[in-house]
C-alpha cells in the first residue's frame, strides 16, 4: 500500500555554485559512499544534485519532520546502477512512525535540472480489509 510520495527538483548550476562556495557541504549532506564513485572520484554536480533532490523528496514524503539527519538517508546505487534509498536513525524512526517499510526511487538529470521522485510503501492490505475500513457502520 502506498503511504506517501515525494518529489523534488534542483537547479544544478545553483547547487554547483553552493558546493563551490561551501565545499564542506558535500560532507554535511552526503556520506562518502554517496558522494564518491567506487573509484574514489567525486560524483558530478548533476549527480549530487539528483541525490540531494532524493533526500528532499524523502523528507517531503515523511511530512518534513524536524530533526532529520542528512546522513540518515543515503542514496546509493546497486551494481546495475539502479538508485536505492537506505534509511537509518532519525529517518528510519520517522518512516516507521507512519508505517513505511519500502522505498522506490527514480532519479534524473538533464541540462540545468536534476529531479527525484519517491514512493513509500507500507504493509499490503487485502481487498477485504480495505473495503471494511471504507464501510459505514
Amino acid at each position: 500500500m502506498i503511504i506517501a510520495i515525494g518529489i523534488d527538483t534542483v537547479h544544478v548550476p545553483r547547487f554547483a555554485a553552493m558546493l563551490d562556495r561551501r565545499p564542506r557541504s558535500i560532507e554535511r549532506l552526503f556520506t562518502t559512499a554517496e558522494s564518491h564513485r567506487e573509484s574514489g572520484e567525486l560524483r558530478s554536480a548533476s549527480s549530487l544534485a539528483a541525490r540531494f533532490a532524493a533526500k528532499e523528496a524523502v523528507a517531503k514524503a515523511l511530512g518534513a519532520p524536524a530533526g532529520l539527519a542528512w546522513h540518515d538517508c543515503q542514496i546509493l546505487a546497486e551494481e546495475n546502477g539502479r538508485p536505492t534509498i537506505h534509511v537509518r536513525g532519525t529517518v528510519s524512526a520517522a518512516a516507521a512512525g507512519i508505517g513505511i517499510e519500502r522505498w522506490h526511487l527514480s532519479l534524473t538529470h538533464d541540462g540545468d535540472y536534476a529531479a527525484a521522485q519517491i514512493v513509500a510503501e507500507g504493509p499490503d492490505r487485502s481487498a477485504d480489509q480495505a473495503m471494511g475500513e471504507d464501510r459505514m457502520p
